[in-house]
This record gives structure tokens, C-alpha cells and sequence, in this order.
């Protein structure tokens, strides 16, 4: 069975080209697609090159879309916790024996 936007789709491209009376060769020709690709976007095919297809989209006017889904799946992707490993912060640095800039040397050091 094809998904439902592979079906949306294609009844777009079908109805659109209907309304503009192209063949699917003439269609296919302004596109500069093969008249074989435009069957196979009317027919629902689940494969196609992204960049010809939207080609096609293209010359008949129409453009693809994109949306956040509201189904349940979306939401659940939404609302899980995070798997990314939790990290520590970096170790620190032992004390450095030279005394920080501006410091003032403690008792027992040697002042020059």
C-alpha cells in the first residue's frame, strides 16, 4: 500500500496538469524531466529523486512543504528524555608551584 502523502502527491500533479491541459509529455518537457518520471509521480511511486521532482513541482506551480506532525509519534519524540551520555565537567588542574600574577609570595619563598 502507498504511503498517504506518496497519494496526496500524485492526485496534486494529476489535478494541477489537468487544470493547466498539459499532457504528461508536454509537462514532462517543460520540466526537463522524462515523460516516465511524470507517470511515475501520478502513479503514487514511493521512490523519486528529490531535485526532480521538485522540478516538476516547480513548473506546475506548486511547491512541497514542510510541517511539525501532530500525530502521537511526533509528540512522544518530543517529550522523551534525552539519550545523549551525560558528561562530566574536565578535571581540575593542580595547583600551579608558580604563583598566580599579582600574588603576593607566601612566607618561606624567596623574594627577590
Amino acid at each position: 500500500m502507498a504511503h498517504p502523502f506518496t497519494m496526496q502527491l500524485a492526485a496534486a500533479v494529476r489535478a494541477r496538469r489537468a487544470d493547466l491541459r498539459l499532457s504528461q509529455q508536454d509537462l514532462a518537457d517543460m520540466a526537463g524531466v522524462s515523460e516516465r518520471f511524470v507517470r511515475f509521480v501520478e502513479q503514487g511511486k514511493p521512490s523519486l529523486r528529490l531535485d526532480t521532482l521538485l522540478a516538476l513541482l516547480e513548473t506546475l506551480g506548486l511547491e512541497l512543504e514542510l510541517g511539525t506532525r501532530t500525530s502521537a509519534a511526533a509528540r512522544a519524540l518530543v517529550t522523551q528524555p534525552s539519550e545523549l551520555p551525560v558528561t562530566q565537567p574536565p578535571p581540575h588542574e593542580p595547583p600551579s608551584a608558580a604563583p598566580r600574577e599579582g600574588s603576593e609570595p607566601s612566607e618561606g619563598e624567596n623574594r627577590p
